[in-house]
């Protein structure tokens, strides 16, 4: 049997601070789950449907203005694939609506402070300067009526290089990068190079390629044609790597787990006629 264990902690924030409150409360003998930073990578073949890939690149790269753990910040284009679907994605871009987040007409909101909005902005200018090309640059909107907001439109980068910040650096934020490789197995490479693996994603036709995919990935969360992996109550967050400190997750049975601790009971009624010594390990009868 299981009974509720004592004041478990979970954590979610950046990853130096996950790590810090993990090695600070596992020391004084608490069972902590601290989620660190991500980077999700959304691969995407050159045999998938483009326009499957291109909503699902923009839905989860600008939901919630990309102030999510879950949201795509990176989109890897195997082959000629960036050229089918940068078009379809700003083409998407451009009918979005930006606005006041209680305007029901509104499709993605502000920022949640200027501090944070400003220092959004500034991985799109960094990006730039370090040879990225800006191809939607979300710094010029301008809300009407809400001039003073923290306002930051949907911004595209392609050609971004693994050294660049806005590549290495968790964004969160409306901030989405394109960075284009020959092969799948450069694609690999670069998502198993990167320190965060939280999720990640491969959009295909290919069935084969997909099952070689969510085998080989050495992410905690995987999607297949679906760009945030955890579309269930019960599946929580289970990253790997400096995305999660803790050897259990929240989901399923690693959350009963997380939360209770094992109870065993032991018990007989006596029975008249066994009895005497017995130097033997205790057996049922």
């Amino acid at each position: 049997m299981s009974t509720l264990t004592s004041a478990p902690s979970v954590f979610v924030g950046s990853t130096p601070i996950a790590k810090y409150i993990y090695e600070t409360g596992t020391k004084n003998g608490k069972r902590v789950q601290a989620l660190g930073g991500a980077k999700n990578h959304m691969v995407v073949l050159p045999d998938a449907d483009m326009d499957l890939a291109a909503d699902a690149a923009v839905g989860a790269g600008y939901g919630s203005a990309g102030e999510r753990c879950m949201a795509i910040s990176v989109l890897v284009a195997v082959g000629n694939a960036a050229d089918k679907l940068l078009p379809k994605i700003k083409e998407r871009i451009a009918a979005m609506k930006v606005g006041n987040g209680l305007d029901p007409a509104s499709q993605m909101g502000p920022l949640i402070t200027r501090q944070h909005r400003d220092k959004v902005a500034s991985y799109v200018a960094k990006g730039a300067e370090e040879g990225a090309s800006v191809v939607v640059d979300g710094r010029t909107l301008r809300v009407p009526g809400h001039e003073n907001g923290f306002f930051l439109g949907p911004c595209l980068l392609d050609n971004v290089e693994p050294n660049m910040a806005c590549y290495q650096d968790e964004i969160f934020g409306p901030v989405l990068s394109i960075t284009r490789v020959k092969t799948y197995h450069e694609a690999i490479d670069l998502i198993h190079a990167h320190r965060y693996a939280n999720g990640t994603a491969l959009f295909t036709n290919d069935g084969g390629a997909a099952r070689k995919f969510q085998h080989e990935i050495q992410v905690g969360m995987v999607g297949i044609n679906v760009p945030i992996p955890v579309p269930m109550a019960y599946y929580s967050f289970g990253g790997w790597k400096q995305s999660l400190f803790g050897d259990l997750h929240i989901y399923g049975p690693d959350g009963i787990r997380f939360y209770t601790r094992n109870k065993v009971v032991i018990g007989r009624w006596p029975d008249p006629r066994f009895r005497g010594v017995d130097l033997g390990f205790p057996q049922n009868k």
